[in-house]
């Protein structure tokens, strides 16, 4: 059995994650670690046996856990990781900090960060995976962020040592961000809200809002270039080659892929992790025979499966 570091924060092992994921599926990890703040974080990660795994992981907003849990420490920030700062033009957000939260406080001080209004999670994940809506992305906005290595170390992260790319970066694996700094055009803070009440409009009315999802669930199968900058003359859209292979409304288990929307997975009540898995991979299988365009998962998909299932 492995032994953990003594932390100031909550240390849970064989902490299931079901109720951490929006989707609410997924088995336990091997410790659940919540540091109490900065240093806690640097001496946990400084002191933990190198060949112990470390998965960060935000609200659980984009994220299939599968049944069987995750052979690693889960490292989830709180409070303390959730501060908003602005500073004329630029925004600094701890890790923790919602997207939603951070583009409001941007346009009550005047800077248009507005496209992070309707991106669920938070500011961790969203910096991760280069996330982005009506054409603008995180990249396009991004000036540095801190991050801890995996052996406690706080370093400085700029644009080209991530490399973004679509909905990815490249970040190294264990490393924790805590915080990040971007920079937004100035605005008037009532237009800007109205903009935001516009997208949270459009967004309720396309988009099964009120469903058990985690989000897009495949990536648009083209149109991007490698700094995630949409090029809408080439453009294809998931949903469109997803509603082509004709699995709108598809259902696996308690697994459905929506009516509404039909890239987005939903947990009908009962789902599976494996479930849910299955049915995007049977949507992958039935747009490539239909169109040869193969998708690829936007949900990011972690752990084993349960032991029954291998």
């Amino acid at each position: 059995m492995t032994s953990f570091p003594t932390t100031r924060g909550r240390l849970t092992p064989d902490r299931p994650l079901n109720d951490l994921t929006w989707l609410r599926v997924g088995g336990p990890a091997d410790a659940l670690f919540q540091p109490a703040d900065l240093g806690d974080l640097k001496d946990f990660l400084k002191s933990l046996d190198a060949g112990v795994a470390v998965f960060p992981m935000g609200v659980g907003s984009n994220l299939i856990v599968r049944d069987g849990g995750i052979r690693a420490v889960v490292i989830r920030m709180g409070r303390g990781f959730n501060h908003i700062e602005v500073d004329g033009n630029r925004v600094t957000a701890g890790v923790a900090a919602l997207d939603a939260h951070v583009a409001r406080k941007a346009a009550q001080a005047g800077v248009d960060l507005t496209f992070l209004r309707t991106i669920p999670g938070a500011i961790g994940g969203a910096v991760r995976m280069n996330a982005g809506c009506y054409g603008s992305y995180v990249a396009d906005h991004f000036i540095s962020a801190r991050a801890i290595t995996r052996a406690g170390e706080e370093v400085t992260l700029t644009a080209d040592d991530l490399k973004f790319q679509y909905r990815q970066t490249d970040l190294p694996d264990g490393w924790v961000i805590v915080e990040a700094t971007f920079e937004g055009a100035s605005g008037d803070p009532d237009t800007l809200d109205a903009r935001m009440a516009a997208q949270l409009k459009k967004r309720d009315e396309t988009q099964p809002t009120k469903d058990r999802t985690a989000g897009s669930t495949f990536r648009n199968p083209a149109g991007f270039s490698s700094t995630g900058q949409a090029d809408d003359s080439h453009e294809l859209k998931a949903w469109k080659v997803i509603d082509d292979a004709g699995m709108r409304g598809a259902t696996l288990g308690g697994a459905q892929m929506s009516p509404m929307h039909s890239n987005f997975l939903v947990n009908t009540g009962g789902a599976t992790a494996a479930d849910l898995e299955g049915l995007g991979e049977e949507v992958r299988k039935r747009v490539f025979q239909n169109s040869q365009i193969e998708l690829v998962w936007e949900i990011m998909r972690v752990g084993e499966p349960a032991q029954e299932q291998t």
